[in-house]
């Protein structure tokens, strides 16, 4: 298995062999904090128009823009949190509901720092990072924006909405 930070991948991942991997040769590390997403089956807000559950999406991205923004938030947490490790892997192409779509874990010395710093990650993820979905329900298949706004998750980290490298 592959030691990559960050990876953007088609297939689905393996939570303990990638938990694992940031403690089984750093014998420093006291706490694994681990976040999955996984694939609904209903839109986050219903959009108007839209009523029928999501049966399928599809996320896409811009190879090597992705992985170089999240890269950029993983060495900001490093700088913010006393972690030792931070791992994301978010998955891309046809999703079904249930699905893993994204693992965001953190290695640390004690629990508090990774708890912050997994929270810290996944807050960027969700309102920043550059992902396009297509959902796909009972009505037909329509593009929506993959992020989800939310100023007062950056807020709460001192990042402005939009600048998410902005410290």
């Amino acid at each position: 298995m592959t030691q990559a930070r960050v990876r953007i991948q088609t297939g689905d991942f393996d939570l303990g062999a990638e938990v694992r991997a940031l403690y089984e040769t750093d014998h420093g590390v006291g706490a694994v904090t681990s976040f999955v997403g996984t694939v609904r089956d209903r839109h986050g807000a219903v959009p108007a128009g839209q009523s029928g559950p999501v049966q399928r999406m599809e996320l896409e991205h811009y190879p090597g823009m992705t992985e170089a923004a999240i890269e950029s938030m993983i060495d900001e947490a490093l700088r913010r949190f006393d972690i030792r490790a931070a791992r994301v892997i978010h998955r891309v192409g046809p999703l079904e509901p249930g699905d893993q779509i994204v693992l965001v874990a953190v290695a640390s010395a004690h629990r508090g720092e990774s708890f912050k710093a997994c929270e810290f990650l996944m807050d960027y993820l969700k309102t920043q990072a550059p992902f396009w979905k297509k959902e796909h329900t009972p009505e037909g298949a329509r593009w929506v924006d993959a992020r989800v706004s939310d100023d007062e998750a950056l807020a709460r980290w001192g990042i402005a909405a939009g600048n998410a490298a902005a410290p």
